[in-house]
């Protein structure tokens, strides 16, 4: 009896095969000799067949043999998993119950799981591991404070945490500040579209001497303190997020008491693109040199109730790129500002750049091919708090000024008359009191003779042109402050 069903299983095995087989060489030749628009159709028609195939009852022993063989091996199973799901650690996704202990249970097993070599110098990398907070939405008692260092390529991905009311004043909800044997804290950490509310108790997100970090897509608010901080370190990019103490579209009532930083690096070579800030008393804060600012929309707290848009607080070496950004009611303030750039960007609602002496130093400032737009109060676009007396390399040109007043280091003017002389009164427009570098002129008349003509002085912002004879002609003038001696 057995042999008998052993033979039943090879013939309806091979019963099986020849029909699929038969099926396939039918349709091959179908389709070698059918047009290509008739190709969907006989895929379809193909389709079915298989899945007349598939309607057999399924034998084991040999045709599964045939079949493994026909298909290959499968995969290995993997060495551990790379995706920790905080939900399946007890994490309440409702927001009603206290996550805190299960969302740090699924951190841990992250950074303590499989590596797959090492990324910096004492770097461990995770090969891509994540923390998926399944669009729950979590309550935080305490910071989520790694408690592993020396470790890279990870991810938190996809939720909401919110601060309870007994958060710490001074926490950060997501805390990278484990001190590490390595040089750096973690390397490549990635959090990615979140949303951070800190329930006016403490801060967003702190970065501590990690190392090619990013934040992306994240929206962060009611923060006390700091929406993003990041000290020390290299390569913290934050990218298309938005940031507000208070969330609001603009107007707002209570804009007077906006307080705390939405964004503050305290460290080199970080790049902040496509963000919007919609309140806090202080958009961005940089401390650390090398900074990229692009694309960036303040419009956190007004100049008028005490705001700042962008804060550069490195007196003697800024290095500081802000361009193609919209400063929308609120500026932009430098401390003894040393190689610093602000270009392609749209200042609002008589919003201005403010220098601030420290100890009177200015040098390698490039201000340039801004919009400038105000209310027709006379208010300046560039202005200085104190004295500048160590100046050099300052190019404040090209801007376009609607409703405000120009300041420039670069004046232009033409004047008429008979002469001897001609002077032409820049004060109004040049930044710097008493101070002109380098002037340029034409000296342009129909006089039958053409008189010998020079510069005579440019004291007081001042240009004076003389000429040993008086002739009706026009001078034109170019003044500028910024240019080098050599």
């Amino acid at each position: 009896m057995k042999n008998s069903l052993k033979s039943h299983d090879k013939n309806m095995g091979a019963s099986i095969i020849a029909i699929f087989f038969f099926f396939a060489a039918a349709v091959v030749h179908v389709y070698a000799s059918e047009r290509p628009d008739d190709i969907y159709r006989k895929s379809l028609h193909l389709h079915q067949m298989q899945g007349i195939r598939a309607a057999f009852p399924k034998r084991h022993s040999s045709s599964m043999e045939m079949r493994t063989s026909l298909q290959g091996a499968a995969p290995p199973p993997p060495s551990g998993p790379i995706v920790y799901h905080v939900t399946s650690y007890g994490a309440d996704p409702t927001g009603q119950n206290d996550s805190t202990g299960a969302v740090l249970k699924a951190i841990t097993d992250a950074l303590n799981g499989p590596g797959k070599g090492v990324l910096f110098e004492g770097i461990v990398n995770l090969g891509g591991a994540r923390v998926d907070l399944d669009g729950g939405n979590y309550l935080i008692s305490r910071p989520l404070l790694f408690p592993v260092s020396g470790r890279g390529n990870f991810a938190i991905q996809g939720g909401s945490l919110t601060a309870s009311n007994d958060f710490p004043a001074d926490g950060f909800l997501i805390d990278l500040s484990s001190s590490s044997n390595s040089a750096y804290n973690y390397e490549f950490t990635t959090l990615r579209d979140l949303y951070l509310d800190s329930n006016y108790r403490g801060g967003g997100i702190r970065v501590k001497n990690s190392l090619r970090t990013t934040i992306d897509n994240c929206y962060i608010t009611h923060f006390s303190t700091t929406g993003i901080l990041a000290e020390g370190g290299h390569e913290t990019i934050i990218r298309t997020s938005y940031l507000g103490q208070h969330i609001t579209a603009g107007a707002d009532p209570g804009e007077r008491s906006f307080s705390g930083t939405a964004i503050a690096l305290a460290g080199n070579d970080n790049v902040v693109s496509d963000i919007v800030i919609f309140s806090a008393q202080t958009g961005i804060l940089l401390s650390g040199q090398a900074n990229l600012i692009s694309g960036v929309h303040c419009y956190n707290k007004a100049n008028g109730f005490g705001g700042v848009g962008i804060y550069v607080q490195l007196p003697g070496l800024a290095q500081t790129r802000i361009v193609d950004s919209y400063l929308d009611y609120t500026g932009i303030v430098a401390e003894d500002p040393v190689q610093l750039t602000v270009a392609n960007t749209l200042f609002l609602g008589d919003a201005f750049i403010l220098f601030k002496s420290v100890k009177g130093v200015m040098s390698g400032v490039t201000v340039v091919d801004n919009m400038f737009a105000g209310s027709d109060k006379g208010i300046e676009i560039v202005q200085m708090e104190g004295k500048f007396d160590r100046l050099d390399q300052i190019a404040i040109e090209r801007n376009t000024v609607k409703g405000m007043a120009v300041k420039t280091t670069v004046a232009r003017a033409s004047v008429d008359g008979g002469g001897p002389t001609w002077t032409a009164d820049l004060k109004a427009s040049l930044l710097f009191p008493n101070l002109i570098k380098q002037v340029q002129y034409t000296f342009v008349t129909e006089a039958a003779s053409y008189p010998s003509h020079f510069l005579r002085n440019i004291s007081d912002n001042k240009v004076v042109i003389q000429a040993d004879a008086a002739v009706p002609a026009r001078v034109y003038i170019t003044a500028d402050q910024g240019g080098s001696y050599l």
